[in-house]
C-alpha cells in the first residue's frame, strides 16, 4: 500500500470510543488492540482510541498502544474533554489523564447548545467559552495537536446561531486545527446539513468536521453533505457501530468519496481490503457480520431475480453501481424458486460447473429447485448443497468420500437431570466401516458429534473441519411444519454452508451434515476410498 493522502483531508475513525458504545459491543484491551491494527492497515488517518482517565480499560489500552504497536498510518487520538466549570484547568485531574494517555493529538469534547451548557453542565455561557479556550491552549502549550468535537452542534445552532459559532470561534483562535460538528440526536437530514456548514464556514473560517449520527438513517448522507459544503474531517464508526443505532459507516463513507466523488481519502488500494476489513472486526467484536449493508455485506452484490440474471450474464455493469472486486466483494447469484435460466446458468458457473447452453438440463435443474423448496429447502444462502444438487442432476459427481450405513438418536432424560441425547452412526469407506457414539445437550449436537468421530477414523483431515453455525426455522408448508436446517462449516478460511429440511429436526440436521461433510472432503483434496482402492489396483 502507498502512503496515505495528505493532511488536507482527515478520515478520522471513532470505532474503539463512539463505536464501543453500541449496544452488544464490549471490547476487551486485547480486542482494542487487535482492531487498532486493522484500522491501521486500511490507512485512515485517526484513531480515536477511548477516554483515558474515565476507565480503567481505556486508561490500560493506551498504555499498551504505546508499547506495542507501531502505526504505519494512522495516528492515535485521545478523547476528554474540556475543563470542569469553575477550576483552573492545571487542576482538572481528568486533563491531567489526558496529557498522560501520551498522544500527540487530543479530541476535547466541548458544548455548542445553549441549553445543555445551562442545564447539562450547570454553568454560564460565558464559562464554557472560557473552558474551551482555556482547555484548548493548555494542550497547545503542552505541544499537542486538538480537534474539538461540537456537541449537539446543529441543534444548538439551529436554537441560537450565534452562540453555537462563538464555540467554534473561540476553539479555532485558541488553536483547535479542527472544529467538529456534531448531530449528536441524529436528527438533522442532508440538505440542512449542507447549508449550515457552508454557513458556519462561511462565518469563522475555521476548518470543519462532520460527526453524524444515525438516527433517521442519514448518518453517511449527512456526512458526504458537510463535505460537499467544505468539511475536511470525517468521523466515522466501523460497520456504523455507536450508540441508538449508531454512527456514521466508515466504509459507507470513505467507499462513496473515493468511488463516487473521485476523492482519495485512503492509501491506493486500501479500498480492495474493506469487505475483509469489516468482516473481521465484526468477529472481533463479536457481532454478526454485515450481510445487507452496502458495499461489504454478503448479499451487497447477490442477485435472485431471473430478469437481473438474465441482463447479468450480458453485461454484469447493467445491474451493479461498481465492481465488486473494488471493494474486495464478489457477485453471487442466488438460486430459488424464483430463479430464470440465466440464474442457474450463472451459478453453476460459479460453482465450476458448466451447463453448456443445454436449456433442457437448465429447465430439469430448475423444476428439482422449485419441488425440493416446496419440501422446505431454501438455497440463497446454501451454495454447497446447491453445489451437490447440480452434480447429480447433471452427472458431474464425483465419488461420495462415504456412505452411511444407519444412525440414530436416542434422547432421555432421568428424574432429577438433564436431558442426555445419545447419537449413533454407522458409516463405510470402501471397504472400511466404523460405529461412532456421542453424547450432547441436543441431538443434533449428539449427531454432529458422532459423524465427526467416525469420519475422523477414516479421514484425519476432518480435525480442520469445524461447525461455526447453526440456524433452525420451523416452516409451515400446507401439508404440515418442516424443520429447516442451515449449517456452516469452516475448514481454515474456507466456509460453507448447507440446508437441510424434514419433518423433525434430526432428521433436517442429518441431511444438512451429509452434504456439509461430503462438500468439506472433496474440496480439500482428500482422496476417497473408492479412489485409493482403484489406484492401488495394479
Amino acid at each position: 500500500m502507498n502512503t496515505v493522502p495528505d493532511d488536507s483531508f482527515h478520515v478520522f475513525d471513532t470505532t474503539l470510543r463512539d463505536g464501543a458504545q453500541s449496544e452488544g459491543i464490549n471490547l476487551t484491551v486485547n480486542d482494542k488492540l487487535a482492531i487498532t491494527r486493522l484500522l491501521d492497515d486500511f490507512g485512515v488517518g485517526f484513531i480515536e482510541g477511548g477516554w483515558p482517565g474515565a476507565n480503567p480499560r481505556d486508561t490500560e489500552f493506551f498504555r499498551r498502544a504505546k508499547e506495542e504497536i507501531r502505526l504505519r498510518h494512522a495516528t492515535l487520538v485521545a478523547f476528554g474533554s474540556t475543563r470542569r466549570p469553575g477550576i483552573r484547568v492545571e487542576e482538572d485531574t481528568q486533563v491531567a489523564a489526558l496529557l498522560e494517555a501520551g498522544t500527540d493529538i487530543v479530541t476535547l469534547v466541548a458544548k455548542a447548545h445553549d441549553r445543555h451548557v445551562e442545564l447539562a453542565l450547570r454553568t454560564s455561557l460565558e464559562e464554557n467559552l472560557r473552558m474551551v479556550s482555556d482547555t484548548v491552549a493548555h494542550f497547545r502549550a503542552h505541544g499537542r495537536r486538538v480537534f474539538v468535537d461540537c456537541e449537539h452542534f446543529f441543534d444548538g445552532y439551529a436554537d441560537n446561531p450565534e452562540y453555537a459559532l462563538d464555540v467554534v470561534r473561540t476553539a479555532h483562535e485558541a488553536g483547535a486545527e479542527v472544529a467538529v460538528l456534531c448531530d449528536t440526536n441524529g436528527g438533522w437530514l442532508p440538505g440542512r446539513i449542507h447549508s449550515a456548514v457552508a454557513e458556519v464556514r462561511e462565518a469563522t473560517g475555521a476548518r470543519l468536521g462532520m460527526h453524524a449520527q444515525d438516527d433517521t438513517g442519514c448518518a453517511v448522507a449527512n456526512t458526504l453533505a458537510a463535505v460537499e459544503a467544505g468539511a475536511t474531517h470525517v468521523q466515522c464508526t466501523a460497520n456504523g457501530y455507536g450508540e441508538r443505532v449508531g454512527n456514521a459507516n466508515l466504509f459507507q463513507v470513505v467507499a462513496a468519496l473515493e468511488l463516487k466523488h473521485g476523492r482519495r481519502v485512503l492509501p491506493e488500494g486500501a479500498l480492495a481490503h474493506m469487505t475483509r476489513l469489516a468482516h473481521e472486526i465484526a468477529e472481533i467484536a463479536d457481532m454478526a457480520p454485515p450481510t445487507h449493508e452496502p458495499y461489504v455485506g454478503a448479499s451487497a452484490f447477490a442477485h435472485k431475480g431471473g430478469l437481473h440474471a438474465s441482463a447479468i450474464k450480458v453485461d454484469p455493469d447493467l445491474y451493479q453501481h461498481i465492481d465488486p472486486a473494488l471493494v474486495g466483494n464478489s457477485m453471487r447469484m442466488l438460486v430459488s424458486d424464483l430463479a430464470g435460466r440465466a440464474s442457474l446458468e450463472l451459478k453453476a458457473e460459479e460453482l465450476g460447473i458448466g451447463l453448456h447452453g443445454d436449456r433442457e438440463l437448465s429447465a430439469r435443474l430448475i423444476a428439482r429447485v422449485k419441488e425440493r423448496e416446496l419440501e422446505g429447502y431454501s438455497y440463497e444462502s446454501a451454495d454447497a448443497s446447491l453445489e451437490m444438487l447440480i452434480r447429480e442432476e447433471t452427472g458431474a459427481g464425483f465419488p461420495r468420500p462415504f456412505e452411511v450405513e444407519y444412525w440414530r438418536v436416542v434422547s432421555e432424560r432421568r428424574a432429577g437431570g438433564r436431558p442426555v441425547h445419545e447419537a449413533i452412526v454407522e458409516l463405510r469407506a470402501g471397504q472400511q466401516q466404523t460405529v461412532a457414539m456421542a453424547k450432547a445437550s441436543s441431538p443434533e449436537a449428539g449427531l454432529h458429534m458422532a459423524v465427526q468421530r467416525g469420519l475422523g477414523q477414516m479421514y484425519p483431515e476432518l480435525g480442520e473441519l469445524r461447525l461455526v453455525d447453526f440456524k433452525v426455522r420451523t416452516l409451515d408448508t400446507g401439508g404440515g411444519c418442516v424443520c429447516r436446517v442451515l449449517l456452516t462449516m469452516a475448514s481454515g478460511t474456507r466456509r460453507w454452508t448447507t440446508v437441510g429440511a424434514g419433518g423433525d429436526l434430526v432428521t433436517a440436521t442429518w441431511r444438512a451434515l451429509d452434504d456439509a461433510y461430503v462438500h468439506g472432503l472433496l474440496h480439500s483434496g482428500v482422496v476417497t476410498a473408492d479412489e485409493a482402492e482403484a489406484q492401488a489396483v495394479p
